[in-house]
C-alpha cells in the first residue's frame, strides 16, 4: 500500500493567495463581499492546489447539499426494464450536472419503502425532489409534503385535495390522444379501439379521455385497460380481437404497449397497417422505429420533460422563500416559477398508420 498524500486545506488555499481564511471560505462557498482581484486570486489557489472543498463542512455554512433526490413511485424491475424512465433522467442527470448537482436515486418497490424515502427526505441528506410516477392512491405526496421538501412532480397530480400550490411538469396527453385518434379516423377506420395504461394514473387516464374526446361513440367493448408494459399490451390485444374481431385500428397508451399489439397482430395473420392501423405514444428513439413495421406514435419530449423538472425545482430552491438555501438570489427579471407546465406533444407519422 502507497502512501497518498495529504489533501490541501483551505488554510492552504488561504495561504497561496495571501488572504485570510474567513475570505478563503466566502470565495470558495459562494459568498459575497469579496473584491474581484481576491475573488480570481482564490480561484487560482485553488486549482493549484487541487482543492475540493469537504462537502460537510461547506453544508454547514450554505444550507445547501447541492444534491437532489430523484424518487421513482415504480419497483426496479420497472424502472430499469422502460426506456422511458431512462431518458427522463438523462435529462435530469444532464441539467443537475450543468448546475453542479449530484443526483440520489430512491426507488419503491411496495408501500413500505414509503415511509423510508419520506424519513430520508426529512433527514437534510437533499435540497429538493423529483418524484414521478405517482399513482391516485400514492400516499408519497402526503408523506413528502409532511418532509418539507421542495418537490416537483412528473405528471400531472391526481391526488384528492386538488393541484393548487403544487409544481409539476407533464406532456399533453389528452392533446396527443386526440391527434392520434383523429389521424386514425382520417385513414377511414370506423372501428378505432383503445388500449389504456393503468388508469390509476393521470397520463393513462388523460390519454383515455382523448380517445373519447373523438370517439365518444365507440363500443365500450373496444376500450381494454393495460399496463404500458409490452405483455400487458399482448394480452389486451388478444382480449380485444377476440371481443370485437373487426377492429381495424388500434390506439395503445404508449409505444411498449404496441409493440405488444404488433406482435400478437402478427401471430394472428393480420396486417399492419392494411388490416389494423396502429399508433402509439412517446416515440421511444430507437424503439418506434424499429418495430415491425416502424411505429407511428406520438411523439412528447421525455428527456426534455426531466430537464425542464430539474430547471422548475432548481429556480424554486433560489427563489425568494427560500433565502435559507445559500443560493445565488434570482434576476429580478425573472418570472416567478409557475405551478404546472404543459409540454406539447407532435404525432410522427410512419408506416404502421
Amino acid at each position: 500500500m502507497s502512501d497518498t498524500a495529504p489533501r490541501p486545506t483551505l488554510e492552504a488555499v488561504a495561504a497561496r493567495a495571501g488572504v485570510s481564511r474567513a475570505t478563503a471560505s466566502r470565495v470558495v462557498n459562494g459568498g459575497d463581499g469579496v473584491r474581484e482581484p481576491l475573488v480570481e486570486r482564490v480561484r487560482r489557489a485553488v486549482d493549484e492546489l487541487g482543492y475540493v472543498p469537504n462537502q460537510a463542512a461547506r453544508s454547514l455554512v450554505t444550507r445547501r447539499h447541492d444534491a437532489v433526490a430523484v424518487v421513482i413511485a415504480e419497483p426496479e424491475t420497472r424502472v430499469f426494464a422502460d426506456p422511458f424512465f431512462a431518458l427522463q433522467l438523462r435529462g435530469i442527470s444532464k441539467e443537475l450536472t450543468a448546475h453542479d448537482n449530484q443526483l440520489v436515486l430512491l426507488l419503491t418497490e411496495g408501500r413500505d419503502d414509503h415511509v423510508r424515502v419520506a424519513r430520508y427526505l426529512a433527514g437534510g441528506h437533499v435540497d429538493g425532489a423529483l418524484v414521478f410516477s405517482l399513482h391516485v392512491d400514492d400516499p408519497l405526496p402526503g408523506l413528502i409534503r409532511g418532509a418539507g421538501v421542495p418537490t416537483v412532480f412528473g405528471g400531472r397530480p391526481g391526488w384528492g385535495d386538488g393541484t393548487h400550490g403544487v409544481r409539476y411538469v407533464d406532456s399533453d396527453n389528452r392533446g396527443g390522444a386526440r391527434e392520434a385518434v383523429r389521424h386514425l379516423v382520417g385513414l377511414g377506420r370506423t372501428r378505432v379501439a383503445h388500449i389504456t395504461g393503468p388508469l390509476d394514473q393521470t397520463s393513462a387516464a388523460d390519454r383515455l379521455q382523448g380517445f373519447r374526446d373523438v370517439r365518444g361513440d365507440a363500443d365500450p367493448r373496444l376500450v381494454v385497460e393495460s399496463d404500458f408494459t409490452p405483455g400487458g399490451g399482448e394480452r389486451a390485444m388478444r382480449e380485444l380481437l377476440d371481443r370485437c374481431p373487426d377492429v381495424d385500428a388500434v390506439f395503445a397508451a404508449n409505444d411498449l404497449t404496441a409493440s405488444g399489439v404488433l406482435r400478437v397482430l402478427r401471430e394472428r395473420g393480420l396486417r399492419v397497417p392494411e388490416d389494423v392501423a396502429v399508433v402509439g405514444f412517446d416515440d421511444m428513439v430507437p424503439l418506434a422505429e424499429q418495430t415491425d413495421p416502424p411505429l407511428t406514435t406520438v411523439r412528447q419530449d421525455i428527456e426534455e420533460m426531466g430537464r425542464v423538472m430539474t430547471r422548475l425545482l432548481l429556480r424554486g430552491l433560489r427563489g425568494p422563500d427560500r433565502r435559507d438555501t445559500g443560493g445565488p438570489a434570482p434576476d429580478p427579471g425573472e418570472p416567478a416559477a409557475p405551478e404546472g407546465l404543459v409540454l406539447p406533444t407532435t404525432l410522427v407519422r410512419r408506416a404502421s398508420a
